[in-house]
């Protein structure tokens, strides 16, 4: 297998995943604003820093405000953002226009027809819930065809292993962001604030965040429950936690849990399966298992008290390695 092949498959596979999973965010902190009060802080900013394009968003204009019609538009239908919904279907289709005989037509056919859709039906606030709706079952619709279709071939397993790779990353992502703004951590910034910021509170307005803080603790519940819709897993959780939706067990499911397939130890699992079939894949693995080692080895409700932000940047960082000793082995 050509390793110009292999690169195209597996940045198709992370390309579509992306433009699912940023769509599915849009969506689920759409209908949590209405949830709840107006007077929170909660807001649009928080997806800017899931997708990490913090600095190119306030790079075009450094004044222009993180408010609802700014970021949507950024996250949908910015062609300068490499990581926008429309962006990611465009890389999608090129790498796959150029390789398409790798994978069934019907596969081909359903990419091109969702990227054609999304140019043309970039949308107004009115029909945005139908467009994400359209780009979250256009790309459900390619994996499943992927998955029922495509011989089991090292072509399929770099499909997966770009897959796994960019949901394990964007699982650590929701939770490192979400969880700075519902398990603040002593002498530390919320998401979104900076450090000046922070210092120039002054301990008047400390007390003030304080007092709003145990304003929003009753919805504490209601952003969790945001945090699981936003990986597709809130009923999961339920039937196998059986517990009120907690900050710890939330964690605990989404990092830990085996079973379910967004959660950061089954996506690394599957990688761990399609790299044992593939050659030159020891220092690979190794990295798998680095990674899986200090998941497992992880207290969590202990983290969600103190110290996950650097879990999850370990974490991160084990990803990013992982994928840049991918290239290194095999595309490069």
């Amino acid at each position: 297998m050509l390793s110009r092949v292999a690169q195209n498959i597996y940045w198709m596979a992370r390309q579509i995943e992306r433009a699912e999973d940023t769509a599915r965010i849009i969506n689920v902190n759409s209908n949590l604003l209405l949830d709840l009060p107006r007077n929170t802080t909660f807001g649009w900013l928080p997806l800017i820093f899931i997708v990490g394009a913090e600095k190119l968003f306030f790079e075009k204009d450094p004044n222009r405000l993180a408010d609802e019609t700014n970021v949507v538009k950024f996250l949908i239908g910015d062609r300068d953002h490499p990581s926008s919904i429309i962006s990611s279907l465009a890389a999608a289709r090129e790498n796959l226009r150029t390789t398409r005989d790798t994978v069934p037509q019907e596969v081909w056919e359903q990419v091109n027809g969702l990227y054609i859709y999304a140019r043309d039906h970039v949308p107004t606030r009115r029909g945005r819930f139908e467009f994400l709706r359209r780009v979250i079952h256009g790309a459900q619709q390619i994996n499943g065809m992927l998955s029922g279709a495509m011989s089991r071939t090292a072509a399929y397993d770099f499909v997966r292993l770009g897959r796994y790779l960019e949901r394990a990353d964007m699982t650590t992502r929701i939770l490192d962001v979400r969880s700075a703004n519902l398990l603040p951590r002593a002498g530390q910034p919320a998401a979104g604030e900076s450090r000046q910021e922070q210092d120039s509170a002054g301990t008047g307005q400390s007390q003030t965040a304080t007092s709003e803080r145990q304003e929003q603790d009753p919805f504490e519940n209601i952003q969790w429950m945001s945090v699981l819709k936003s990986l597709s897993a809130y009923q999961m959780y339920r039937q196998q936690i059986r517990l009120r939706v907690g900050g710890p067990d939330v964690l605990k499911f989404l990092l830990q849990n085996e079973y379910f397939p967004r959660a950061v130890a089954c996506c690394l699992t599957q990688m761990e399966i399609c790299l044992r079939e593939l050659p030159k894949s020891d220092v690979l693995l190794a990295s798998t298992a680095a990674l899986r080692q200090r998941l497992d080895a992880a207290t969590v409700p202990e983290l969600a008290h103190e110290g996950l932000h650097d879990f999850i940047d370990e974490l991160q960082i084990g990803l990013g390695q992982l994928h840049d000793r991918i290239v290194t082995t095999y595309f490069a």
